[in-house]
């Protein structure tokens, strides 16, 4: 493309010089150059040839000054492109100091903001913060999005969300990438704002910020904490009503919503919700979380959980959720009955722990101290002691049937 561009200007040259040839050759015209008392005469074609040469010369001489500071100028980019290079190999293969010490070095080209940004990932690897707040202090503002990305990353590394989302409201840094909006959803989250992280998904899915699976889990998580955030009974309801009917569902969404209608005292709210999810979805972990709830109602969970029960005969956490109502009641024949099924159907280190409690309460101080390790030795995935000659439950329970 350069050879017929540059082709293409010659001929257009040529064919200019041509006609200006063939015009000054039929009228040649008349010059007359007068200085300091001196007359020349010539004709224009004569004065058009030196202007032509004139310049010539001028261009030669420019270009014989130009070359060595045009060719000094290109052995310092190519120097700083095989330092970022070199350096970005080096940070890829951990030798974290090395490419600190590189980087900086490659900021004579274009790269220079890429060169810093890369180096204070290095020196965060190395746990310097300073340095790296230094090295992205160093980059231009013609980079303010990288700067401000840069910045972001390090707020959050050290536990710093309000800073992060300072770094990224920086209005030359607008607007921000799929990157920046990524990072300001997590700062958003960072500092108890889920709700408002939560309103960057349709962002975050249109700019492809991050993969689908990943946003669908982000969306779990900030729709539970955005439930679990909420400052009163109206807020509670206008988030959950807001979230769509699938997430509603979900158990860490329905458990949210519990938890936090149970702390504001809806106790109705925080019952019926689980039970709605678990008529329509069985879920383990939502029917221990059903026996957990710190509200009243003892009859009506009691009677529920039976009518459970008898769909889902075998449920360690249903039983394991059974045995703490009767505890409530302060029925502990009945609780360690439904404990000791719960643990022969495979129920967690949660089983054994309610079981210790039991047996403290009861006065019974070695079995809860065996109850209790057998707790620890679960979590540890090592095998039960047989509590009071009772062969132990396994020790590796299917973990579908572990509560939470």
């Amino acid at each position: 493309m350069n050879l017929f561009r540059n082709l293409l200007v010659w001929i257009l040259l040529a064919i200019i010089g041509a006609l200006a040839w063939h015009l000054l050759a039929q009228d040649p015209g008349y010059v007359l150059v007068r200085y300091r008392g001196w007359d020349y005469t010539t004709n224009l074609l004569w004065v058009s040839v030196a202007v032509v040469a004139t310049l010539l010369v001028l261009w030669l001489l420019w270009a014989l000054v130009a070359t060595p500071l045009r060719a000094w100028r290109q052995r310092r980019e190519r120097q700083s492109r095989e330092r970022l290079g070199t350096g970005l190999e080096a940070l890829h293969q951990g030798h974290y100091a090395r490419a600190e010490k590189l980087l900086p070095q490659a900021t004579d080209g274009s790269d220079a903001a890429v060169a810093r940004l890369a180096a204070a990932r290095a020196a965060l690897a190395r746990g310097d913060h300073a340095a790296a707040r230094s090295h992205l202090d160093a980059i231009d503002a013609d980079h303010a999005l990288t700067r401000a990305i840069g910045r972001a990353e390090l707020a959050l590394a050290e536990d710093r969300p309000t800073d992060a989302l300072v770094a990224l409201d920086d209005p030359a840094a607008q607007p921000l990438s799929p990157r920046g909006l990524a990072l300001r959803a997590e700062a958003y989250a960072a500092s108890r704002r889920a709700a408002d992280a939560y309103a960057l998904l349709g962002a975050l899915r249109q700019q492809h910020a991050l993969p689908e699976d990943v946003l669908v889990q982000r969306e779990r998580d900030w729709a539970a904490q955005a439930l679990a955030e909420a400052d009163d009974g109206n807020a509670l309801a206008e988030r959950s009503e807001s979230l769509p009917k699938a997430l509603r569902a979900e158990p860490r969404v329905v458990a949210a919503y519990a938890d936090r209608a149970a702390a504001l005292r809806w106790e109705d709210a925080a019952t019926s919700s689980i039970e709605h999810a678990l008529d329509a979805r069985w879920d383990e972990g939502l029917a221990a979380r059903y026996g957990q709830l710190p509200v009243e109602r003892i009859e009506h969970r009691e009677a529920t959980a039976r009518r459970w029960l008898q769909q889902h005969p075998g449920s360690p956490a249903l039983l394991l959720a059974l045995a703490r109502l009767a505890l409530r009641r302060g029925d502990w024949p009945e609780a360690e009955a439904l404990l000791q099924r719960a643990l022969d159907q495979g129920a967690g280190p949660d089983a054994w722990e309610t079981l210790g409690d039991g047996l403290a309460a009861a006065g019974d101080d070695g079995r809860a101290r065996i109850a209790y390790a057998n707790a620890l030795r679960m979590q540890r995935g090592e095998p039960v002691t047989p509590l009071g000659g009772r062969p132990g439950p396994a020790a590796h329970p299917d973990p579908a049937l572990q509560t939470p």
